[in-house]
């Protein structure tokens, strides 16, 4: 991928994704985006995925926008033009995650700033380190969060305190950010625990899962709520992995699921 800003590894299933400018903190310049963005598209198509870590290499998670690549020439990206069906492609390193067809655990340390926290908060679940710094740090440099963090925020974070932390784009820690919805859980070692994890998603039934992420993507009112659980359920019931799935536990084995 483009510089190697972004490396895959799979195993098992279970995809090991990695934002690997570690000298600049993985901060975002044209070549991160455009490495991001190909890498979701790259897990979009590998077949056999069941579920995706992303981790950020050296001292942070990500730190955000790198101010003087973007100065420099790098903010000529046209933000009005959707490359990648509702979201262009600043919002497509974040909303991609949530797009995925599987699950995405960011395991998070260091820092996310900025872009950083908007790229953690498209994952399904996010892992921080005890000392993790977070902030939503826009507001800083007179903008707005445009990384579809208003999107994604929204439902998972109380409303009033999203508000706070964007109007002033203070920073927070990882026990704060538990509290308000922007961290799902803390751990010494985030990358391992996010590796568990996604080891345990990857042993249930993938279609399931993928249903399940459907379901929990969905929008609308509570008729199409109702209407979509039906569709999925019946879509999944006595399908060759369900049965393998029942099977497996009956007979107290590993189950063998097939794509």
């Amino acid at each position: 991928m483009s510089e190697q800003r972004v490396t895959i590894a799979i195993k098992g299933g279970v995809a090991d994704v990695r934002l690997t400018r570690a000298d600049k903190m993985n901060a975002l310049d044209p070549a991160m985006f455009e490495a991001i963005v190909a890498g979701i598209a790259e897990l979009d198509a590998t077949p056999g995925l069941r579920a995706v870590v992303l981790s950020g290499e050296g001292r942070a998670f990500c730190a955000g926008l790198d101010m003087a690549s973007m100065a420099s020439g790098g903010s000529g990206i046209d933000i009005m033009t959707r490359t990648a069906g509702p979201a262009n492609i600043v919002q497509q390193v974040a909303w991609g995650w949530r797009a995925l067809k599987v699950p995405v655990i960011a395991a998070v340390h260091g820092v996310a700033f900025g872009g950083g926290l908007q790229i953690a908060s498209g994952a399904d679940i996010r892992i921080a380190a005890p000392d993790t710094r977070l902030s939503a740090m826009e507001m800083k440099w007179g903008i707005v969060p445009d990384m579809a963090g208003f999107a994604l925020w929204r439902g998972l974070v109380r409303d009033d305190a999203l508000r706070e932390l964007v109007y002033t784009a203070r920073e927070f820690d990882a026990a704060e950010g538990e509290r308000l919805g922007f961290v799902t859980r803390i751990a010494a070692d985030p990358h391992a625990e996010a590796l568990a994890l996604a080891q345990t998603i990857a042993g249930r039934n993938p279609d399931a899962i993928r249903a399940a992420k459907r379901l929990a993507n969905h929008e609308g009112d509570a008729a199409s709520m109702l209407m979509a659980e039906s569709v999925e359920q019946k879509a999944l019931m006595r399908s060759p992995n369900q049965v393998e799935a029942v099977m497996a536990n009956l007979q107290k084995r590993a189950p063998a699921f097939t794509d």
